[in-house]
């Protein structure tokens, strides 16, 4: 359900209001039934559900199941915004899903937004956000954030860094990885037999020969070649404000990024309303909204739940690919 604070209870109930998208899978929330049950009453939405505890989690036969954490004593109208029992809750959530996923119980995980601000008032400082909770949590040692819009998927090399901390873990690995996951992940993921793979620069103009930065020339560049030796389809580095003109135009299934906004900028421009954050490198699948808490607006019933929807249909998607894979694996 993400943060307690925010729009999460929302979209998840306008998501599932929609008939075609609930019968295609079974599913379960982690999160607060009374405050699930409120908000239905508030949007006037036919919401209906099987309770549980979350400790009693198994497999369902139900529509919808919510998996309640009544050990958290906060009011169906929550307060909105960032707060210590928003963070502690989503983070509870969020290790239980995890762990369902890993069990087998449930087939791929859908995240709403948390709030990094309420992780903190909660003391919980290890991790900046979800794709370094499920690294820890299943063991994965490279991951990466995937972007996946209809007009373009972007594939980060960092992640929730400041743009200063970024030049003390730039390194040849940090760059070469997201290419080596987002090839494996456009071909078993998304059909796409040869990957074509463009490489944004770090610098303006790419550092231009070295003019504005030797990063391009000193990581980017052998990064590059060490994709290439190993079958990879890579091009670059390229200036960032002209790749995504070129991978729009066709000229490449998706742009590894190196900076969190160099990415996010043109897939939010792009697709804001059915751009979907998928973690690469994970043993279960997991997708979220490519957006935020949106406390300005939670319970105003502004949210739109287009990437919710988008999030929960690549999910349902994934596990599907994954399912036939590991029959014909069988057989």
């Amino acid at each position: 359900m993400g943060d307690p604070g925010g729009i999460g209870a929302e979209i998840i109930i306008k998501a599932l209001a929609d008939s075609d998208l609930r019968q295609q899978a079974s599913f379960i929330v982690f999160g607060f039934s009374e405050q699930m049950s409120y908000t239905a009453d508030r949007l006037d939405a036919d919401f209906l559900f099987f309770r549980d505890h979350h400790e009693d989690i198994r497999q369902y036969n139900h529509e919808i199941t919510v998996l309640d954490y009544d050990e958290f004593s906060i009011p169906p109208s929550m307060p909105r915004g960032a707060s210590k029992i928003g963070g502690a809750a989503s983070m509870a959530f969020c290790e239980d899903a995890i762990s369902a996923a890993r069990r087998g119980i449930i087939d791929a995980m859908v995240t709403a937004p948390i709030s990094k601000a309420s992780w903190k008032l909660a003391g919980i400082r290890r991790f900046p956000g979800h794709t370094e909770l499920l690294a820890k949590r299943c063991g994965a040692k490279n991951v990466a954030m995937m972007f996946v819009s209809p007009k373009l998927k972007v594939v980060l090399a960092t992640i929730h860094e400041s743009l200063f901390d970024i030049r003390n873990s730039f390194t040849i690995g940090r760059v070469f990885n997201p290419m080596d996951l987002a090839d494996q992940a456009l071909r078993d993921w998304f059909g796409i037999e040869h990957p074509r793979l463009g490489i944004a620069g770090l610098n303006p103009h790419a550092g231009e020969g070295g003019q504005f930065g030797d990063e391009e020339e000193r990581i980017i560049s052998p990064a590059i070649l060490l994709a290439n030796e190993a079958g990879i389809n890579a091009t670059g580095p390229l200036p960032g404000d002209t790749i995504f003109l070129k991978a729009l135009d066709g000229e490449f299934d998706a742009v590894i990024a190196m900076y969190h906004d160099q990415g996010l900028i043109p897939v939010k421009l792009l697709g804001w309303r059915d751009a979907v954050n998928l973690t690469l490198g994970l043993p279960i699948i997991r997708t979220s909204p490519d957006h935020g808490t949106a406390f300005d607006i939670a319970a105003k019933d502004k949210a739109d739940p287009s990437s919710m929807k988008a999030a929960i249909q690549l999910a349902i998607n994934l596990a599907r690919k994954k399912a036939d894979k590991n029959t014909k694996t069988r057989k």
